[in-house]
């Protein structure tokens, strides 16, 4: 059979672009230091020896540096029911690491002076006007003040907003029915009255996080997930990250499993196909992705802002989101830690960063995947995990082992 012109580059580029995946998956030699293989090639074992324990199903484990991927592994089974073995290409719901990615897209519009840190929240978003705060509540009756500030987009960022956590009565099960727009459940959030004075604590807040993608849609002109799309996943190359997984992306999702009497059951809680007329992102947290693709946006993190020859953020904006904006409030969930924009940041390496550097800074998820970025060893690393009930004190020993060993391939 001979092929027309059209078809033969067609079928040459399809084979490039296959080789090029297929290479980028490949660890490569790097600069800047040498590599203990030795401690890399550990990180199988290690995870295997989790899984043989009960801890896990399987899991994907990435390390890297901001020019290269030093490991890449895949371990266990992607399900426990049926054994198949875990791709490392394997789709996660990575949860509240979706916070980050959310920071920066603020961050981009902050770039182009769309908007600034220090807005207050009803410039964008008028209908947070005349916000109030709970002075005093007691058991028949919530007391009403007006706050000394409206919040603003930094207090958003930094979980300092004083807005409740969650959705409000009415909709609370907005994130696992996912049955409004953003616009409709950020209104709602809007109406709920704070419960302390803007940036006076730090209080984990997804409907802060969920604010401002809809601040990204309404100051960009674009839907929060489209924005992302356009201006990050793709130029990125970052295929399979979505907030609506495709039927044929489902087959390479990771289930997740609480542990029940010594073993590892499905969790009904923690759903992995999506319901029937889904609308909501959810910007806190809603994002599915590979190892792979997210290498690529904590290689951005590393190179300040670049990735090859594009930039996405300037470096000013990155020094802004990895320094600790909290002060001395105690914040994020273990000792020695602030938080950044979208970022959690080690201010005194213990306990389970203490294989980070100071200025460290990273993000974990509802289900046990984590990622933590250390600028002064090069070095990023990922865990990937579908587990319900680990701990936020350590965030489960596999990611200490997974660090420690990554820290000390990089010595």
């Amino acid at each position: 059979m001979i092929l027309a012109p059209q078809r033969r580059w067609l079928l040459a580029g399809g084979v490039l672009l296959s080789l090029l995946t297929l290479i980028a998956l490949v660890p490569r030699p790097v600069h800047g230091g040498e590599i203990d293989q030795s401690k890399l090639s550990e990180i199988r074992g290690r995870m295997q020896a989790f899984m043989e324990q009960g801890e896990l199903a399987g899991c994907v484990t990435v390390v890297g540096r901001k020019d290269a991927i030093l490991s890449l592994e895949a371990v266990g089974n992607l399900t426990v029911e049926n054994g198949e073995p875990m791709p490392k290409d394997a789709l996660f719901r990575i949860a509240s690491m979706t916070k980050p990615i959310t920071a920066i897209g603020i961050m981009m519009l902050v770039d182009e002076g769309k908007l600034s840190v220090d807005d207050p929240v009803e410039k964008h978003l008028p209908e947070f006007r005349g916000q109030m705060l709970v002075s005093k509540r007691d058991k028949d009756s919530v007391t009403l003040t007006k706050p000394s500030r409206p919040i603003q987009i930094r207090d958003l960022l930094t979980h300092t907003s004083g807005l409740p956590g969650g959705p409000p009565v009415g909709i609370g099960d907005l994130y696992t029915k996912r049955n409004h727009t953003l616009a409709e459940a950020v209104m709602a959030f809007s109406q709920m009255p704070l419960a302390f004075e803007p940036g006076t604590k730090w209080s984990y807040c997804n409907t802060g996080i969920d604010t401002l993608g809809r601040i990204i849609e309404v100051v960009s002109g674009q839907s929060y997930e489209g924005f992302l799309k356009t201006r990050l996943f793709d130029p990125l190359g970052m295929a399979d990250t979505t907030f609506y997984p495709t039927p044929e992306q489902l087959k390479r999702a990771a289930p997740t499993y609480a542990k029940k009497d010594g073993k590892l059951v499905r969790n009904s809680n923690a759903i992995i196909a999506l319901p029937p007329g889904t609308r909501y992102p959810i910007p806190a947290g809603g994002l599915y992705s590979t190892g792979a693709d997210l290498a690529k946006v904590y290689q951005l993190m590393l190179n300040r802002g670049t990735r090859g020859s594009v930039r996405f953020l300037s470096e000013n904006s990155v020094a802004a989101m990895t320094k600790v904006q909290t002060g001395d409030l105690p914040a994020a969930f273990t000792p020695g830690m602030g938080f950044g924009f979208g970022w959690g940041i080690v201010k005194t390496p213990t306990g389970v960063t203490a294989s980070l550097s100071p200025g460290s800074f990273g993000h974990g998820g509802a289900f046990g995947t984590q990622a933590w970025i250390d600028p002064q060893k090069d070095l990023f690393v990922v865990l990937l995990i579908q587990r319900v009930g680990l701990p936020n004190s350590d965030a489960s020993p596999m990611r200490q082992k997974l660090q420690e060993l990554a820290a000390e391939a990089v010595k």
